[in-house]
């Protein structure tokens, strides 16, 4: 009902801008004929026809997110596998959202897990209230938690958006129970290379305000994770691709890691897809 309420006020206030957006002219013409146009406001007219009770529901979602009706996005940017030095890794990153134009409900996640022997080695969710700010642009706070490796809670705050020129920002602080402060901003750009063939360079990075051994992380720059991922959409709502990336460890995170034998840098090549609904 409120749908059909808020579609009909829409379409009266369409109506309206088309008839006091006219020339001058046109309106004095309209005056000298005798045409009288009605200033009865839109919301009287439609309280004619519909209960009270739906009408003020319907006045609340008007005023309160510019007319919008709430809607759902969910996508999943990278769904692939990652393969290096005959170790296959399946990596997710994922975010939902749903509300109006103004305030949100917004859902992300990341993971990675071994196809070798399936453990899971990195997997967490943030659940965010996001408040759009400026055309664009929202601002995002909330919770974080890691199922993997530690079960660890942080309190989130960031910023995302799409910046002048098409590029894509994500920038989220983190503060965890421990105490521990870190950061991420991830940025992408989609390079049109036809109307279905995509180039998307892509680069995460990560840091630490302080030393957590238990995590192998260092204070400074952690690590940048920079790839290039070429995708053919077959429908919008599905693409897959292929790319390869360089994923790169700094400072004392690259030391903890040297001293358990790990790899602090490696190229790995990826296979998967991108779809939303």
């Amino acid at each position: 009902m409120r749908i059909k309420i808020v579609s009909t006020i829409a379409a009266g206030l369409a109506l309206s801008s088309f008839t006091f957006g006219m020339p001058a002219f046109a309106q004095q013409e309209g005056n000298q004929q005798g045409t009288q146009t009605s200033e009865e406001p839109l919301w009287s007219q439609a309280d004619a026809y519909y209960d009270a009770v739906e009408m003020a529901k319907a006045r609340e979602e008007v005023l309160y997110e510019g007319g919008a009706q709430p809607t759902y996005y969910v996508l999943f940017n990278q769904l692939e596998a990652q393969s290096a030095d005959g170790r296959d890794d399946l990596y997710w990153n994922g975010q939902a959202w749903y509300g109006g134009d103004i305030n949100k409900i917004w859902l992300k996640t990341e993971g990675r897990s071994s196809l070798n022997n399936g453990d899971v080695e990195d997997a967490e969710l943030q659940a965010l209230y996001s408040r759009a700010i400026a055309p664009y642009w929202n601002v995002q706070a909330g919770l974080r938690h890691d199922f993997k490796p530690d079960g660890l809670d942080y309190a989130v705050i960031g910023m995302q958006g799409l910046a002048p020129y098409f590029f894509e920002i994500d920038v989220s602080a983190f503060l965890s129970t421990e105490g521990d402060v870190s950061a991420r901003a991830e940025i992408e750009y989609d390079l049109l290379l036809t109307q279905r063939l995509i180039l998307q360079p892509r680069i995460e990075a990560n840091l630490s305000l302080q030393d957590v051994p238990e995590r192998m992380l260092g204070a400074g720059l952690n690590n940048i994770d920079a790839g290039l991922r070429l995708r053919y959409e077959i429908k919008r709502e599905f693409a897959p691709y292929i790319g390869v990336e360089w994923q790169g460890n700094f400072g004392d995170t690259k030391d903890f890691i040297q001293a358990t034998g790990g790899e602090t840098d490696k190229t790995v090549f990826v296979a998967g897809v991108r779809t939303w609904f």
